[in-house]
């Protein structure tokens, strides 16, 4: 199979030999066409999109299929669905269904490299614990987690964690050595429990700038602390209204480009009709026509309804970088949380995506989508 389209950094053709599910070749190619090629998109935080709810404790394998064809469509090629902070047996619930939905649909199994466990192990101060629902908050604890793995099979891959206390640190050793990846994330922990989660093994902060205290002391807080830890990679929410253009800016030149990449956070009214919705993330909420979910009447967030397409677009326009730039923050950075995905070389899986975009588009535009280079979803 023969692939071609635009290269995103030099706008010329780019054409992808494809053998046995792999890129075999990459090569230039007069026929450039109108479209840009670019690996898939690797999300590390998809909660739900269009109704598709994977925390609300009715979380089937069917529901996962259509959930991982849904991001398909949108150029997700891989992604760790998310459960946040719930009951034990809702999580158990939820990570029993992805596990099975793997087993039965080879879609989600290539898809769906892992799970991303958001909470329960957060702060329980209002603020930093964002929309997750308080009665569940608890005290980070091992025992539990080694429950997760058990019926999940290992599939737990990335866990947020608040590191404000012992236990917390103790839970961040625990799993790193296990080679989970440990983010920080919802916490109003001090600058010294920032950097011991790092010495501890924590490589992540989640979604930096959210799960925050609305006031912060000037100096130290949390957000400096990660900022100038060297040792987390800052995943931030690019949708426009989870960080301001300037505190993206800032933020991604702190980081630096190595240590940033781009997640959605989606949510289940993602992709639907603006109006209001009932969710798991912050019960009831709105959806505006801009694409800003949130409590309707307040400030507050609730989620994000923008797919990482969008993010991508959206973080272009914000901060001024190119194209190729920006979709490295979608895709090869993310995909060194999961085992290396998100690469366009030889010998990588044929996950691609052939999309439109203009300076000043909002999404990219998906025409295809192919994994293991097969076509999977065409506009």
């Amino acid at each position: 199979m023969r692939i071609v389209g635009r290269d995103p950094q030099t706008g010329t053709g780019r054409a992808i030999e494809v053998e046995n599910g792999r890129i075999a070749s990459l090569e230039a190619a007069a026929e450039a066409g109108p479209h840009f090629v670019s690996a898939g998109l690797v999300d590390l935080q998809v909660n739900g999109y269009s109704h598709y709810d994977l925390n609300d404790g009715a979380l089937t394998s069917e529901r996962v299929l259509a959930l991982t064809e849904t991001m398909l469509s949108l150029g997700t090629t891989s992604y760790l669905p998310t459960l946040v902070t719930n009951s034990e047996a809702n999580i158990v619930n939820g990570l029993r269904a992805i596990r099975e939905a793997r087993e039965q649909f080879r879609k989600v199994a290539h898809a769906v490299p892992g799970v991303h466990v958001e909470g329960p192990f957060i702060s329980p101060n209002d603020g930093p614990r964002g929309a997750h629902p308080s009665q569940h908050v608890r005290e980070a604890d091992i025992a539990e987690f080694e429950r997760w793995q058990e019926v999940s099979g290992g599939l737990v891959h990335m866990i947020t964690v608040s590191p404000h206390t012992d236990k917390a640190i103790e839970l961040i050793r625990h799993a790193a050595g296990k080679g989970v990846h440990v983010a920080i994330g919802h916490t109003d922990a001090t600058s010294e429990q920032i950097h011991a989660a790092s010495a501890a093994g924590a490589t992540l902060s989640t979604h930096l700038g959210n799960g925050a205290a609305a006031m912060l002391p000037r100096h130290p807080n949390a957000i400096w602390a990660q900022l100038a830890d060297d040792r987390l990679t800052a995943t931030l929410i690019g949708d426009s209204h989870h960080l301001p253009s300037d505190t993206l800016v800032a933020m991604l030149r702190a980081k630096g480009h190595q240590r940033s990449l781009l997640v959605s956070d989606v949510a289940a009214p993602g992709g639907l009709e603006p109006g209001i919705y009932h969710q798991t993330i912050g019960g009831r909420v709105q959806l505006w026509p801009n694409g800003r979910l949130g409590t309707p009447g307040t400030p507050y967030l609730a989620g994000a309804a923008l797919p990482l397409s969008a993010c991508v677009a959206r973080t272009t326009g914000m901060t001024g970088q190119p194209l190729h730039t920006v979709l490295e923050l979608a895709t090869i950075n993310p995909g060194r949380f999961v085992g290396g995905r998100g690469q366009l070389a030889v010998g990588e899986p044929a996950d691609l995506i052939v999309f439109d975009w203009a300076a000043g588009d909002e999404t990219l535009g998906m025409v295809e989508t192919y994994q293991q280079g097969e076509l999977v979803w065409a506009r």
